[in-house]
């Protein structure tokens, strides 16, 4: 189990993480969210021991992690990091990348080790090619492949999907975190794609300015969002005052609601003036404006510019 307890990181003046606690069971995924600059990336770093930490500790079971300044090579053998650099040999092929770390001992075992990982990322066509013939994308997935070959007992990655085509995300996701709860190989995914954030991960961490938001089961986190910017990670959100959309009130508490939340409605007690309509394929996102304030709601065609439309808010959609 990976324990992390009351991490404070700063570089020079400037802390990054401040009081970062968390547990990972085996076989756990946790996702991390935040805006950019949050320190996701460097929380992965502090983990897998490339900074050193003055303030707090980090435990994997009973062993204390101690960083760079305790181990003359950076990292622990059991914990690979997936960084967006990718770290691939340029010169040699892709299987020759992906097995590099395997032991030469056992030949037929080692090819195998490849061949299986090379379908898990859909590269077996590629086994022979170089990486710089390679897309970003490709590499990227190769890269996935080199930090699983030695089975590691913790995976880190950093936004590990973000150069892929969608046709080939979708489907290499699946299969990637299937395998890993399949292994039990723990897993913590610094990412902004909603996907990671939810359909994957057991837990999510919002991060904001170095400090833990929420820490919660991502469905939880998306149905209840603490405020206004835990769900502007999952997508469009409005922030509307209580008044101007419930009914007889005359609160001046903020609401915070997703467009699928709030439907056109002749009994809607939500007027608003269209500005444009975006088509996103199942239905189309309307941009509105009540009192110079944008308000997003979903509908299933476009709507004129300039119309005035009366919504009514759903809560339980």
């Amino acid at each position: 189990m990976l324990k992390v307890h009351n991490v404070t990181f700063q570089y020079d003046t400037k802390v990054v993480l401040n009081n970062i606690s968390l547990e990972l069971h085996p076989g756990e995924q946790l996702s991390i969210i935040g805006e950019s600059g949050s320190g996701k990336s460097t929380l992965l770093k502090i983990i897998y021991g490339l900074h050193h930490v003055e303030k707090g500790k980090l435990f994997w079971g009973k062993k204390r992690l101690l960083g760079p300044n305790y181990n003359l090579v950076p990292g622990e053998d059991f914990i690979k990091y997936l960084a967006q650099d990718y770290d691939l040999m340029p010169y040699i092929t892709v299987e020759e990348n992906v097995g590099k770390y395997l032991s030469n001992f056992y030949p037929r075992k080692k090819q195998k080790r490849i061949a299986e990982l090379l379908n898990l990322v859909g590269l077996t066509a590629y086994a022979k090619t170089k990486p710089t013939d390679l897309s970003g994308g490709q590499q990227q997935r190769v890269a996935i492949a080199k930090a699983l070959a030695q089975q590691p007992k913790l995976l880190l990655l950093d936004e590990p999907f973000s150069n892929i085509d969608n046709f080939k995300k979708n489907s290499l996701r699946r299969e990637l975190f299937s395998y890993l709860k399949s292994q039990r190989i723990s897993c913590i995914t610094a990412t902004h794609d909603n996907m990671d954030s939810l359909a994957y991960a057991d837990k999510t961490m919002v991060l904001r300015e170095g400090k833990i938001i929420c820490f919660d089961d991502p469905k939880r986190l998306y149905k209840n969002p603490k405020n206004k910017y835990v769900a502007s990670l999952f997508g469009e959100v409005n922030e509307i005052l209580e008044k101007h959309i419930v009914p007889y009130s005359s609160s001046n508490k903020k609401i915070v609601c997703y467009p699928h939340q709030l439907q056109q409605s002749k009994t809607g007690y939500l007027v608003v003036k269209v500005k444009n309509s975006y088509f996103q394929g199942s239905h189309y996102l309307i941009e509105s404006v009540l009192h110079s304030k944008t308000v997003f709601f979903n509908h299933h065609e476009a709507i004129q510019e300039g119309q005035q439309v009366s919504l009514k808010a759903n809560f339980n959609a």
